[in-house]
């Protein structure tokens, strides 16, 4: 929490703690310190409350308040200096997203929308492992979805993805460097744009943590239609 959302939750620590037996809020001052190369000012500034509840004040409001100012609210000399020792924390580090093979019967059950005709909803275990027996292959014209052969793009994907990781292609990427090896194999446009979908980061199959989908019902269903081995989905790792 920033200096001044947090300014309530401190005065009272400070209060409960340091003057439980005063009836007003202590006196508060802040200086939030500022990198040098911020445009923000490092400054002064004096909180007034407006009353509280307990020993949890409530109603801030700030004010500029000089050193001069706060020196004789104090009667005392204050000391300019305080808080320039203070090293920020190092960030947090952030979820990483990672690529990587996936045995499509594992997949979810899919639930996809819009597209009634041709994907009703689900691929039941039986069908599923049927499929990987008796694979279907080719296209079909009820939907872009069904409109290629998966097969043969999840196998490039697969290939594209071992060929990324070997020249630590980032994951953000991996659609243009996914792209880049279509047009060099001089595949259809459909097979083009269903590989780019496999590595695009805002449109992959991404399971979630829960066993569902963040993206990627329909390709799933496809894929499970078709009884394909194995493809490529997206993850978020946790640091």
């Amino acid at each position: 929490m920033g200096l001044m959302n947090a300014a309530e939750a401190l005065a009272e620590a400070v209060w409960e703690r340091h003057c439980p037996a005063e009836e007003s809020p202590p006196v508060w001052v802040e200086r939030q310190m500022w990198p040098n190369d911020s445009p923000q000012e490092t400054r002064l500034r004096l909180v007034e409350f407006a009353g509280a509840d307990g020993y949890r004040p409530r109603g801030p409001r700030w004010s500029a308040i000089s050193t001069e100012q706060l020196q004789a609210m104090v009667g005392a000399p204050v000391a300019a200096d305080r808080g320039t020792g203070y090293v920020l924390r190092a960030p947090e580090p952030l979820p990483e997203l990672v690529f990587e093979p996936f045995w499509v019967v594992r997949l979810a059950r899919p639930r996809p929308l819009r597209e009634p005709e041709c994907m009703p909803s689900g691929v039941g275990w039986w069908q599923r492992w049927t499929r990987q027996a008796f694979p279907r292959r080719g296209a079909r014209t009820c939907c872009w979805y069904h409109g290629g052969d998966w097969h043969t793009v999840s196998a490039m994907a697969l290939k594209v993805l071992k060929q990324a990781r070997a020249q630590s292609v980032d994951a953000e990427a991996m659609k243009e460097f996914a792209t880049a090896q279509a047009d060099e194999a001089r595949v259809s446009a459909w097979e083009r744009e269903a590989l780019a979908t496999l590595f695009d980061t805002a449109d992959a199959i991404q399971p979630d943590s829960e066993g569902q989908y963040i993206n990627g019902q329909h390709r799933a269903q496809a894929l499970l239609e078709a009884g394909v081995r194995r493809t490529v989905v997206l993850r978020i790792v946790e640091p």
